[in-house]
């Protein structure tokens, strides 16, 4: 059975208030109470809560997190810059996602409410911007990963899109592509104009399909293209798992990559290695997003300003068979 702290201060004659003070150093207890405290403390074995160790301190030394999903291609190394730079700094990370929707945030705001954390790093879900917004104004610090177009009144940390975009059409261009397609994600998406309007800025006459970020979606649309006999001899996907859609429907149609048609992603997930050929992609810095993320949350929270603009981080085009 659990040890309370309503055993502890039983058995050592005092009050909880009296364990509380003596538990979190409020230095209100003379030192013969406080001794005979923590030996029994020490005789039981009682473990206190670090919420409330930390919540009567001022600080639970924990950092939360809330993404969309844990399914998204590239959230485990966002994730894992996020969890390094946190625990370097001695925190803890609590993380939320918003699988089930209104239910998932009624329960997140349930946590902000009892303050079971000091700041909140964001990957926005959803129509969720209005609330995080409100909650910032209220006091809780909030940095955001990807602020997709939106530009928040907080702190954020994005990738050049745009210039992103522009080196793929670059990249194309310079090996003779004349005639390219941009498969887009959903257009209400910043990171997803950013990417369409570098590309345009550097091949202007591209045709445009809109896709969804998915595999299913990425294939359809490149089937709907050859049906159409629309001509074209490169494909810049917006996200590398709709690259990989538009690279099996080619091989289904008899197209070789890259004699016939080029193929670019984005983003430089671990599968973009490994799809055949291998995907030449731009390169978003996922790792360094979620780590900078962190570290720009934690500062503000050690009492250092944070910059009144989004952290910029560099895009990266990486080569590979799929567009050489």
């Amino acid at each position: 059975m659990r040890v309370t702290i309503a055993d502890v201060a039983r058995e050592a004659g005092v009050s909880k208030t009296t364990v509380s003070r003596v538990i979190n150093t409020k230095g209100e207890v003379d030192g013969t109470t406080a001794a005979r405290v923590r030996e029994v403390i020490a005789q039981l074995g009682y473990v206190p809560s670090s919420g409330a160790v930390g919540l009567a301190r001022g600080s639970s030394r924990t950092v939360g997190m809330l993404v969309p999903s844990l399914t998204w291609p590239w959230m485990g190394e966002l994730l894992q810059g996020v969890v390094d730079t946190v625990e370097a700094a001695d925190y803890g990370l609590l993380l939320f996602t918003c699988n089930r929707g209104a239910e998932s945030v009624q329960r997140f705001t349930g946590q902000v409410s009892a303050r079971a954390f000091d700041g909140l790093v964001v990957v926005e879900p959803e129509n969720t911007l209005g609330h995080l917004t409100a909650l910032h104004r209220d006091g809780l610090p909030i940095v955001l990963i990807d602020d997709r177009g939106h530009h928040p009144a907080f702190p954020s940390v994005v990738t050049t899109n745009h210039e992103g975009g522009a080196s793929a059409a670059r990249h194309l261009l310079a090996a003779g592509r004349s005639r390219p397609v941009v498969l887009t994600g959903p257009r209400h998406f910043g990171c997803v104009r950013d990417r369409l309007g570098g590309f345009r800025s550097v091949l202007p006459d591209a045709h445009v399909a809109e896709g969804d970020f998915t595999e299913l979606g990425g294939r359809l649309a490149t089937e709907e293209l050859l049906a159409r006999g629309v001509a074209f001899d490169s494909v810049f996907a917006h996200n590398d798992i709709s690259a990989a859609g538009v690279l099996r429907a080619l091989r289904v149609a008899g197209r070789r990559v890259p004699d016939d048609v080029a193929v670019v992603g984005f983003d430089d997930i671990p599968m973009a290695e490994h799809t055949e050929p291998p995907l030449t992609t731009v390169r978003q810095p996922t790792r360094r997003m979620g780590e900078t993320a962190a570290r720009m949350l934690l500062s503000h929270l050690g009492g250092t300003p944070v910059p009144d603009g989004p952290a910029v981080l560099p895009t990266e085009l990486v080569v590979r068979h799929s567009a050489p």
